[in-house]
Formats: structure tokens, sequence, C-alpha cells
């Protein structure tokens, strides 16, 4: 489902805690993320914090393994490429059926989106911004199976494109292709928006796995 609010929950959280210090780079790809500490750090028992840890897990962020603990996720071109192919597939899929239904209130969740990525340089606030233009284009689609699957590869590469934003200086050129992209969108040009929201994802995606190598 498309969270509409903040998950106020214990779990929910200690996962946005930790999924930040992860996307902004401040919790290493492969330290450990002991339970004991970030129970304590938290003031919550251990339920919780297994409850974050299995959140984190399905947006990628981290890894659990028998006997090694939880980790935070490799960084690598591998599994970069993965999920922008993933994405590269579904989102334009999605759009496809979402510019059949398209409103005006829909282009302009949009372009309020664009705007306040635009307007900052936080990076957390940029990333969320960035989410919410992508997603609001694709809600009107109405196939919660596929809603689901293009939200969870959002998170799950939140940190390529923060990555890509901070090491290649990417939010001009983000910027210009949302601008395309919404305007071809509310032309309702559907190949040329799809094919526009392809070359996007893909662009991003293979500019910072090159950098990894």
């Amino acid at each position: 489902m498309i969270r509409s609010r903040a998950d106020t929950t214990v779990a929910g959280q200690i996962a946005e805690a930790l999924a930040r210090r992860i996307v902004l780079g401040e919790l290493a790809p492969g330290a450990r993320l002991r339970q004991d500490e970030i129970a304590l750090t938290y003031g919550a028992s251990h339920v919780p914090v297994r409850e974050a840890f299995r959140r984190l897990e399905a947006r990628g962020l981290v890894t659990a393994e028998p006997r090694r603990g939880v980790r935070v996720a490799a960084l690598d071109a591998r599994s970069i490429m993965e999920v922008t192919e993933m994405r590269a597939a579904l989102e334009p899929l999605a759009l496809a059926h979402a510019l059949e239904r398209m409103t005006p209130a829909t282009l302009a969740e949009a372009a309020a989106a664009l705007a306040e990525g635009e307007a900052s340089r936080d990076l957390m606030i940029w990333d969320a911004a960035n989410r919410r233009f992508h997603l609001a284009l694709v809600r009107p689609c109405a196939l919660p199976r596929l809603l689901r699957a293009v939200e969870e590869l959002h998170h799950a590469s939140s940190r390529v494109l923060i990555a890509t934003w901070r090491e290649r200086d990417w939010q001009g050129r983000s910027d210009e292709e949302h601008h395309a992209l919404l305007a071809a969108a509310a032309a309702g040009r559907s190949e040329e928006a799809c094919a526009l929201l392809r070359r996007h994802i893909t662009a991003a995606g293979a500019a910072l796995a090159e950098g990894l190598g």
C-alpha cells in the first residue's frame, strides 16, 4: 500500500531512524547492527528492534545472516543495477496505465513534490519529494500489486539516488528530467512519458554503478 502517513509505532520509528542513517551513509555498508545497543539507544525492548530489522531487510537496507547477525547491506554495482532494471521495467508499466486516468489534481500533486525537491538541498527532504513525485504519477494506475512493488523498489533505491545526488551533483539533471516527464504526462503523450521515465531511472542507476566499478 502507498503510505499516506508516518508509522508512529516504536518499530516504525526505529526503522525510520536507522534507515535515515543508512541512506545518509552514517552507517557504512557491512556495519553490524547490534540488537542490544539499538534497544538501549531507543529505550525499547528487543521485540520492536527485531521488527525494525525485518522492515529494513524488506527494503533492502540490511541483511540478516545466521551467526553473523544483521548488517547494513552492501552498496555494489550488481545490487544497484538489479533495483534499477526492476524499476525501469515496472514503473513505466504503472505510468502507462496511470496516464489513462490522470487528473489535474494528480498533475498538481506531482508538480508540488517537484517544486519542494528543487527548493531543498537537504538529502532526505529531496529523497522524500522525489519519491512523492514518482508515486503521484503512477498512483492512478489503480493496480495495487504493481504499486506495492514500485513503492518497495523506491525505498530500496533511496541509497542509490542519494549517493548519486551527493557524488555526481545529480539534482540539476534529475529536476530537468522530471520537468520533461511531467510535461509529457500533462500533454497525454503516453509513449514519450514512459520512454522518458525509463531513461531517467536507467541513467541514475548506471551513473552510480559505474562510479562503484
